[in-house]
């Protein structure tokens, strides 16, 4: 008898293309993340590409970074939304696409920062944890109030700002 073994394949990270945004926006669209147009995912991946990523797995998009870098603060990179598919969730596939963008841009980013709701006890873990592997501070503080969405039914968010990555 004859042992099979699996095959595993790798998951490749890249910077988007507008041909990722439909992907993306179905990611999103299947899962609990806020829902953005797909017209948001063509501007990201293609007019931020440096500051985004994707999660390839056999050429299929498994997960997605979407990021800008501050105007006001150019040190700083803003994680709009974080996106992984269902096959590749308690992989730690986030914390790997994060700590892969921001040493894509090391050389000016020195903090990261996001914000995130209370009840999203995944996406907080995430950049706790993100602050504890970086061996840095993980600041968090009000950022939005709930009184600031259209409607009753968001939650306020908090801002999560990790860093400094650099002496």
């Amino acid at each position: 008898m004859s042992k099979q073994t699996a095959t595993i394949i790798p998951v490749t990270f890249e910077k988007p293309k507008k041909e990722d945004s439909s992907a993306m926006w179905n990611l999103v669209n299947n899962s609990t993340l806020d829902q953005n147009s797909p017209y948001k995912y063509m501007m990201m991946a293609d007019f931020f590409t440096d500051t985004c990523i994707v999660a390839k797995q056999d050429e299929e998009l498994v997960g997605f970074v979407t990021a800008f870098i501050q105007p006001e603060r150019p040190d700083t990179l803003f994680i709009w939304q974080v996106g992984v598919d269902p096959s590749q969730r308690g992989k730690g596939l986030a914390s790997k696409m994060i700590a892969e963008l921001v040493q894509w841009n090391a050389d000016n980013v020195n903090y990261l920062e996001a914000t995130v709701t209370p009840s999203n006890e995944a996406s907080r873990a995430l950049f706790k944890k993100l602050g504890r592997e970086s061996k840095t501070e993980c600041i968090i503080s009000d950022h939005f109030s709930a009184s600031l969405f259209p409607d009753d039914s968001h939650e306020k968010e908090q801002l999560f700002r990790i860093g400094p990555f650099k002496s």
